[in-house]
């Protein structure tokens, strides 16, 4: 969370000419704002949403944006395993200013909440990813640039 992977995916896109999804924003835009998903139907009903988000999103040529709880997914864990994984990672500072105002169900109790989330998905974001961007202070125009010479490489 705040790492910044929809700014990222989103840039990203437009530079390469690809469509960009964000799997969040499709699920707010059938069920409603998030925060109000979490409180009215829970977080399991999110994650089932979410799944199905995911799979909708996965097509060829897209970049897409994950929420960051998507991995916990199994089946979705299973259809990234076919996909080039970017994993977008945010340092502890750099996170807790982007935070701010709130609105994220998850860290109603703040950082504490953010440093457990974290530590716990860790294993599963590094199982997935091709290659890892930290967004704590470059410049997302030079994230882009790395990324887009990565994918370059890649033949991707």
């Amino acid at each position: 969370m705040a790492a910044g992977k929809s700014s990222l995916g989103r840039k990203l896109a437009t530079r390469i000419g690809r469509t960009f999804v964000d799997t969040d924003r499709l699920v707010a835009l059938e069920h409603g704002p998030i925060p109000g998903i979490f409180a009215e139907h829970g977080e399991p009903a999110f994650r089932r949403w979410e799944a199905d988000a995911v799979r909708h999103a996965l097509t060829p040529g897209a970049v897409v944006a994950l929420g960051g709880g998507a991995v916990l997914d199994a089946g979705t864990r299973a259809l990234l395993e076919h996909a080039t994984v970017v994993l977008v990672t945010v340092d502890e500072r750099a996170a807790e200013r982007r935070i701010g105002g709130g609105g994220r169900p998850l860290l109603a109790d703040g950082m504490a909440a953010w440093r457990r989330i974290a530590e716990e998905r860790a294993p599963l974001y590094r199982e997935l990813a091709d290659v890892e961007l930290d967004t704590s202070r470059t410049p997302m125009a030079k994230l882009v640039d790395r990324l887009e010479a990565w994918l370059a490489e890649r033949g991707l």
